[in-house]
């Protein structure tokens, strides 16, 4: 999946690491791009060996831009190759169950833009079935040991099963949207009561809050 998200977003511009860095966050979100330099790095060297990126310059480091403890040194840019661009088209085009997991689907919907019509439903649909069964296994431990859990992880249990039924249902409308060859609605941010209130889908896996 760092693969697939490295070769997505050198498709856009060419990055060196630190900016690859802030962009996986800003992609798929603080807790799915927690990548740390000891896992970034080898996966960006393993991608050069390949030939699906190169170096494209070396620029100087800014102070902010230096993590702690590590030195001030020059940044290597990295850009995709012909060879990178033909790589990211066979991953973003697979549909198999890894597609359909927490962090697998994740990915793979940062850059549903730039995946088929087809594929989308594939993997939205094993999304929905992944989760349907998680649902279904939080509702059988609840109907049938609910009495034996403390109320701290009875309403974890709940928690979990209403993540479920959400996501469900934000699937759901996902895939009427695909059928019908609609995109996703983007409300636009507004202001309510004086405040300004932002609009987004729940994260596969998480529910959407409300906020006050």
């Amino acid at each position: 999946m760092l693969e697939l998200a490295i070769l997505g977003l050198l498709q856009e511009s060419p990055m060196h690491g630190y900016e690859l860095r802030k962009e996986l966050a800003a992609k798929l979100g603080a807790i799915r791009a927690a990548i740390s330099y000891g896992s970034l790095y080898p996966t960006l060297r393993r991608l050069q060996a390949a030939g699906w990126i190169t170096e494209a310059a070396e620029t100087p480091a800014t102070a902010e831009e230096v993590p702690a403890l590590t030195s001030r040194r020059g940044r290597v840019v990295y850009k995709i190759t012909a060879e990178g661009k033909e790589r990211f088209a066979q991953l973003i085009a697979q549909t198999g169950p890894e597609t359909y997991d927490d962090t697998g689907f994740g990915v793979h919907f940062a850059f549903f833009a730039r995946t088929d019509q087809a594929t989308r439903l594939r993997i939205l649909e094993g999304r929905r079935r992944k989760i349907e069964e998680r649902r279904e296994g939080l509702r059988d431990v609840l109907a049938r040991a609910a009495e034996r859990l403390d109320a701290y992880t009875l309403e974890l249990q709940r928690h979990g099963l209403d993540a479920c039924e959400r996501e469900v249902r934000w699937l759901e409308e996902l895939i009427a949207n695909e059928r019908s060859g609609r995109a996703p609605t983007v409300p636009q941010l507004g202001t309510a009561g004086g405040r300004r209130e932002e609009f987004s889908p729940p994260p596969p896996g998480e529910s959407r809050k409300e906020r006050p």
